[in-house]
C-alpha cells in the first residue's frame, strides 16, 4: 500500500488547486456566452434564436459527452484522461475564437462541452483520492469551487472583455486559462491519484489502470445509484428552472432595473460559493442528513421567494439562500453516487449528465408555467415542487441505505 510522504502531502493542495483551475475555465465557457450572445449574433449574422443554440447545444453535449467519453476512456489512467480532456477544452475554445462562421462557432462549443461532464466526473474521483477518506466531500467541493467562482464572474467577465475587445478575445482568454490548467494538472496532480484503489498505487502500472466498462455498467444495478441520480436531477432541475427566469422575476415582479440584475446574480453566485464549501464540510460529517437538509432548505427558499418576490430586501436574501442551498448538495451527491457505484467513473459522470437533464427539464417546465399565464413567480413555485420531489427521493435513499449496504453497494 502506498504511504503518503511529506512530499505527497505538500503536493495534495496543489493538485486540488489545479483541478479547481480546470473547473474554473470550464465554468467560464459554460456561463460566459450568456453575456456575449448579442455580439455573437450580430458578428456571425444569425438570429438570436440561432445564437441561443450556443447555450442549449453546449448543455446537450455535456449530458451526452459525460457518458460517452467516460466510457471510451475507462481503460486509461485518469490523470492522462484529465489532461486530454482539458486539451479538448482548449481546442473547442480556440475554434470558437477563430470561427469564421456560425457552424464553426457551434462546433467549437460542442467540442468544449464534450469534456465538461467527464472532467467533473473523473476529476471528483481523483480529487477525493488526494485526501483522507473523511475529507472526500471537501476535496470534491474544492474542485467545484472553480465552477462556483466562474458562475459569479462568468457573465460579467464575458460582457466586460467582449465589450472592450470583442467577443473573440473572451474565448482566446478562456483558452489561455485552459492551457494553464492543463499544465497545472500535468505537474501538480500526483500520478497515484489516478489509480483505482489504494493498493494499486504501488502494484499496478498506472498506464494500464482502469475499471472495466462491464463492471462499471453493473454498478448501475444498485437502486442507490439511481435514487441519487434522480435526486440530483430533481434538485438541480428545480433550482435551474427557477434561475432561468430569475431576471424576469426581478424586473417584472420585484421592480429592480435591468442594470440591477448583474449584481443580483453576483449575490446568487456568492451563495453558490458559500454553499459549496459549507456543503462539502457538512457532508463529510453526515452526508445523507446534509443532502436532506440542503434539499429541504432549497424547497422552502423557492416557495418563500415566490411569496415574497415583490419585496426587494427579501428577494436579495432569498436569491442568496437559493445559491447556498442549491449548491450545498453538490459535493455530497457526487461522493454518494460514486460510493454507491463502487467508485465507477461512469457513475460520477452520469451525475453530471443527470444535473444537465434536470436543468433542461426545469427550464422547460418553468417556461410552461409562464406561457400558461401564471406569472413570473410561477417558475419559483414549480421549482419548489420539483425540488420537493427530489427531497422525497433523497429521504427514500437515506432510509434504504442500511439495506443496500448489506449488499455491499453503498456509501459509508
Amino acid at each position: 500500500m502506498h504511504i503518503r510522504s511529506d512530499g505527497d502531502e505538500r503536493r495534495m493542495p496543489a493538485g486540488l488547486v489545479a483541478l479547481a483551475l480546470g473547473s474554473f475555465g470550464i465554468g467560464l465557457t459554460e456561463f460566459v456566452i450568456a453575456g456575449l450572445l448579442p455580439q455573437v449574433s450580430q458578428s456571425l449574422e444569425v438570429s438570436e434564436a440561432a445564437a441561443g443554440w450556443l447555450i442549449s447545444g453546449y448543455a446537450l453535449s455535456v449530458a451526452i459527452g459525460a457518458i460517452l467519453l467516460t466510457a471510451a476512456t475507462n481503460r486509461l489512467h485518469r490523470k492522462t484522461v484529465l489532461v486530454a480532456l482539458v486539451g479538448l477544452f482548449v481546442l473547442g475554445n480556440l475554434l470558437s475564437a477563430i470561427a469564421p462562421t456560425y457552424a464553426v462557432a457551434l462546433l467549437g462549443r460542442v467540442i468544449a462541452a464534450l469534456c465538461h461532464g467527464s472532467f467533473f466526473g473523473i476529476g471528483s474521483l481523483v480529487a477525493r483520492r488526494m485526501v483522507a477518506p473523511e475529507r472526500a466531500s471537501r476535496a470534491v467541493a474544492m474542485m467545484f469551487a472553480g465552477l462556483t467562482v466562474a458562475n459569479v464572474l462568468g457573465v460579467p467577465f464575458g460582457a466586460l472583455v467582449g465589450e472592450r475587445w470583442g467577443w473573440r478575445v473572451t474565448f482566446w482568454a478562456i483558452a489561455g486559462i485552459g492551457v494553464l490548467a492543463l499544465a497545472a494538472i500535468a505537474v501538480w496532480v500526483p500520478a497515484w491519484a489516478g489509480t483505482v484503489d489504494e493498493a494499486s498505487r504501488s502494484t499496478v502500472d498506472p498506464a494500464r489502470q482502469g475499471t472495466g466498462l462491464r463492471s462499471q455498467v453493473r454498478a448501475f444495478r444498485s437502486w442507490q445509484v439511481w435514487l441519487t441520480l434522480a435526486a440530483t436531477a430533481l434538485g438541480y432541475g428545480g433550482m435551474f428552472g427557477a434561475f432561468s427566469y430569475i431576471a424576469y422575476t426581478f424586473t417584472e415582479v420585484t421592480g429592480f432595473s435591468r442594470a440591477d440584475v448583474a449584481w443580483l446574480l453576483v449575490v446568487y453566485g456568492a451563495g453558490l460559493v458559500i454553499g459549496n464549501v459549507a456543503g462539502g464540510r457538512a457532508a463529510d460529517r453526515d452526508r445523507d442528513r446534509t443532502l436532506i437538509w440542503s434539499l429541504a432548505g432549497l424547497t422552502a427558499t423557492l416557495a418563500a421567494f415566490g411569496l415574497l418576490a415583490d419585496g426587494r430586501a427579501a428577494s436579495v436574501v432569498l436569491v442568496f439562500l437559493m445559491g447556498v442551498f442549491g449548491f450545498a448538495a453538490v459535493p455530497g451527491m457526487i461522493t454518494r453516487v460514486t460510493d454507491a457505484a463502487g467508485g465507477a467513473p461512469l457513475a460520477a459522470s452520469a451525475n453530471v449528465s443527470a444535473s444537465n437533464v434536470g436543468n433542461a427539464l426545469g427550464a422547460w417546465l418553468g417556461g410552461l408555467t409562464i406561457s400558461a399565464g401564471l406569472g413570473y413567480t410561477s417558475p419559483l413555485y414549480a421549482g419548489a415542487v420539483i425540488v420537493a420531489l427530489g427531497l422525497a427521493v433523497m429521504v427514500i435513499a437515506a432510509r434504504t441505505t442500511d439495506r443496500t449496504r448489506e449488499d455491499g453497494l453503498v456509501s459509508r
